[in-house]
């Protein structure tokens, strides 16, 4: 019988990758499940090639939506792949609304669900993706924490899951790809200086879809004096356009999405990071860039307790005075990089021995 693994974003199609590579390395029958949910281009099939991944057994077409169209859809189209039996177990990355539609669907099915990234907790049930994780932990029979805290954090639910502590598989690919990123010519294509330029992302429906919060970041942004690069998610462009907001701020410069490879290039040689995203809170970590974290809670709080990642939410003036106090305290805050706790890049190999013991 085969394993499947289900996903549908870019930070999924990271987090999955080493996972991919160690299954193909042991002979495990590992097929992939794309949800398309991320459709784009430059946020899907770009980092399938770039990873050099096999291509997906199938692309399910489900596009964009709201959360119960998406959830919703992607359960019907999935529900026709999986039946028939030939799954023993169905592995589930990370948080995103193809992950909660690939968990319920396969427990629906009776069959067996892991899940990647388990026992991340922010506890805000205002945000999706906290809700997502929460149902999946719950309903999973394989369950690979991340982090020692995230393991905690399983154990104080009291899940019905095997918990097992195997790092973060994020951790695995930054390693494999780290010294790769540095050939990238990104900073001469933007003709970026080392140390000199900060670094954008912006994309949580929490954020962008609210054109008050979306209008404070940015102008907070750009009330800085630092140079910011914006690779634009395609979500938070179509926003911008449609609350009718500006971007003429001097500081910043918009530029199309970019690889993986880019990005940790990037990432190694920002003065500062801005970002709302989970993966990278933690790869600005392990590039030892400090993080302004654009949200009142993470579920990554190592990286806050090490006096390296600030949560400023949504306020402008805040997010003015995070940057101020990184610049002004810089080389104290890059002497507080620490030990790192997401395990020792072996991960994947965890996942997959585990996996290939319980089939």
């Amino acid at each position: 019988m085969s394993v499947a693994i289900v996903f549908g974003t870019r930070p999924q199609i990271v987090k999955s990758a080493p996972i991919v590579y160690e299954a193909l390395r042991c002979g495990l029958d590992l097929e992939v499940i794309h949800t398309g949910q991320h459709y784009d281009y430059l946020l899907s099939q770009v980092f399938i090639k770039e990873f050099g991944l096999p291509e997906p057994v199938v692309n399910l077409g489900v596009g964009s939506g709201s959360h119960a169209y998406q959830t919703g859809e992607i359960m019907l189209r999935l529900e026709k792949y999986l039946v028939g039996g030939r799954y023993a177990l169905v592995l589930i990355p990370g948080d995103t609304n193809s992950a909660l539609a690939g968990a319920l669907t396969s427990v629906k099915l009776g069959i067996p669900v892991a899940h990647v990234e388990a026992g991340a907790r922010c506890y805000d049930m205002s945000m999706a993706e906290e809700v997502n994780r929460r149902l999946i932990d719950h309903c999973s029979r394989l369950l690979f924490a991340p982090t020692l805290n995230c393991k905690r954090n399983l154990e104080k639910e009291s899940v019905v899951g095997e918990i097992y502590l195997t790092g973060d598989t994020m951790y695995d690919v930054f390693l494999r790809f780290r010294d790769k990123a540095e050939k990238s010519d990104i900073l001469e294509r933007l003709n970026l200086v080392n140390g000199e330029y900060g670094l954008l992302t912006l994309h949580r429906a929490e954020n962008v879809d609210d054109p008050v919060r979306l209008k404070s970041i940015l102008e907070g942004v750009g009330r800085t004096n630092v140079e910011i690069v914006f690779p634009i998610h395609p979500r938070t462009a179509n926003r911008i356009r449609e609350f009718n907001i500006s971007l003429e701020h001097g500081n910043v410069r918009v530029v199309d999405p970019v690889g993986y490879v880019d990005m940790l290039k990037l990432l190694k040689h920002a003065k500062l990071v801005l970002t709302d995203s989970g993966g990278l809170q933690k790869e600005a970590f392990w590039s030892k860039t400090p993080c302004v974290t654009l949200r009142d809670r993470t579920e990554w709080v190592e990286t806050v307790e090490a006096g390296v990642n600030f949560l400023v939410g949504t306020d402008a003036n805040r997010i003015i005075q995070a940057v101020r106090f990184i610049e002004d305290n810089y080389d104290l805050i890059r002497g507080r990089f620490c030990e790192n706790p997401f395990g020792d890049g072996c991960a994947a190999r965890r996942i997959v021995d585990i996996v290939m013991r319980f089939i």
